[in-house]
């Protein structure tokens, strides 16, 4: 398959994963009110995106369900992905903003999740309200004393911190539009040099060898989305290209304020979106039927487990409910729905 005719909206509709695999599995049970599966030894990050809403009560109800699942399941939190629009709104005082306190040091306590949170931006953050949110994000994470992580625009680590088990590219998405238009305000992108010089280091980093057995690739922004924003033609054109070649295991974003898990025939990488974090939750444009298998307008956080042989991915709603699973082999094999 070329990246011109395969890419488009209708190819990925035909070779589905919903008419594919789903088709021989038959419907999938409901998982309302269900518990989640207990650990199996591996190493767990918990990952929330678009959660700095101005109105909390809904980013407090997922946090609370966050503290909750880790309390319940019993295991120990070892990383924080946070997918971006981080801020909402105006943050007047930057690195010494109260919201730092009350949105993030406090709404994701260090009593149970001690350990870093790694951040990239959104668009909402590139907003200067009044003074560039990025750049504040950035000096917080110098300034120490805090787990939030955020070396970079762009940047990679290895998780977990001892024996590592998967290499994470953490990207800046914000990009301008492949026409050359402005988007909505020059706060909302990266330059064309910055963009230019992402890809490059992109590129680069994974052309380097690799000791983990997987890869893990995180953006705010969908390459593919059942949600209003839709699949990011900038995205598929430069980065898509590149999971596939390198067989990406998962791709993690979030900017549509839903939950989604998609998959494509013959494509090695899953899409994972976890946008559930606290802003007003959008509406789906393309049902789980249709591409899938799994996308829901629902409030919610994800969990990542990690070991030497699988990845297992879990979205939990705001009750810490199970609504959707899967296991991933490291020969990319999808597994275990549920």
């Amino acid at each position: 398959m070329t990246v011109n005719n395969a890419l488009s909206r209708r190819g990925f509709l035909r070779q589905s994963f919903a008419f594919s695999a789903l088709a021989g599995l038959g419907s999938l049970p409901s998982l309302a009110g269900a518990k989640p599966a207990g650990s199996r030894g591996g190493s767990r990050l918990l990952m929330v995106g678009d959660w700095g809403y101005e109105d909390f009560q809904a980013q407090s109800r997922v946090a609370a369900a966050m503290q909750a699942y880790v309390r319940e399941q019993g295991f120990r939190t070892e990383g924080l992905l946070m997918l971006g629009d981080n801020w909402y709104g105006p943050l007047p005082g930057g690195v010494k903003d109260p919201r730092w306190k009350t949105q993030f040091e406090e709404m994701y306590p260090k009593s149970v999740f001690d350990c870093p949170a790694y951040a990239i931006p959104g668009n909402h953050d590139y907003q200067t309200m009044p003074a560039s949110k990025v750049a504040a994000e950035l000096e917080y994470a110098k300034a120490g004393r805090t787990r939030w992580t955020m070396p970079s625009l762009w940047y990679s680590f290895e998780f977990p911190a001892k024996k590592p088990l998967m290499t994470v590219i953490a990207l800046d998405s914000n990009m301008p539009h492949e026409d050359g238009k402005p988007n909505k305000g020059e706060n909302f992108t990266l330059t064309p040099a910055q963009q230019a010089d992402q890809l490059t280091w992109l590129a680069a980093e994974l052309e380097k060898p690799r000791t983990t057995p997987f890869l893990i690739v995180m953006g705010h922004h969908p390459i593919f989305s059942n949600g209003p924003h839709g699949d990011h033609k900038v995205l598929v054109r430069d980065w898509e290209p590149l999971l596939r070649k390198h067989k990406a295991h998962m791709y993690l974003a979030g900017h549509d304020h839903d939950m989604q898990h998609l998959e494509f025939e013959g494509h090695p990488t899953s899409f994972v979106l976890s946008g559930g974090g606290g802003a007003d939750l959008y509406p789906l444009v393309i049902d789980e039927a249709q591409r899938g298998p799994y996308a829901q307008r629902v409030y919610g956080f994800s969990d990542l487990e990690v070991t030497p042989e699988t990845l297992t991915l879990r979205h939990l709603d705001e009750k810490g409910r199970l609504i959707h699973a899967f296991t991933k082999k490291v020969d990319g094999t999808v597994t275990n729905f549920a």
